[in-house]
């Protein structure tokens, strides 16, 4: 975990120097992400806030998903995360934004989204990026791999 410290610090510092903001809609991660951003000394200067949006429900009323986008492709799917990265960019006002919905496991998995089936969304001033990803192991370690990704991709679109 050493490294993602090392790589949030270095985002950190990097929004801090450019007067950038960042906010977070996190379903599957639990608040993982803005906890390894809130871990780091500064982080009040970049993080306008966060928001972990488990049910359909939060994500519809919060973030403003459509309900006809869970419905058709559920909360588990690329539709969904693009429409929590541009709610949580709209109601925090941020210049960047991470959005994260997933099956962690072990329940909730099924033929077409086995567990470890989490997009992961990237959103900046520049592009909107959604990754379809696949990870493995036990929960926890689904929850892990899922925050450690989603902030390696902002690290790479901040090319840091």
């Amino acid at each position: 975990m050493k490294n993602i410290q090392d790589a949030v610090e270095k985002i950190i510092q990097k929004l801090t120097k450019e007067e950038q903001t960042i906010s977070f809609a996190e379903s599957c991660t639990g608040g993982r992400i803005a906890a390894a951003f809130t871990a780091i000394s500064g982080a009040s200067n970049v993080l306008h806030g966060s928001c972990v949006t488990y049910s359909n429900d939060i994500k519809h009323l919060w973030l403003g998903v459509d309900n006809e986008v869970l419905e058709k492709f559920g909360a588990v799917s690329k539709p969904c995360v693009v429409q929590m990265l541009e709610g949580i960019q709209k109601m925090a006002a941020s210049d960047y934004a991470i959005a994260v919905s997933g099956i962690a496991g072990p329940t909730g998995g099924t033929e077409l989204k086995p567990v470890g089936t989490v997009y992961i969304g990237v959103q900046t001033p520049f592009v909107q990026e959604v990754f379809h990803c696949n990870f493995n192991g036990p929960r926890e370690a689904v929850q892990e791999q899922s925050t450690v990704f989603a902030i390696e991709k902002l690290a790479e679109v901040l090319e840091i």
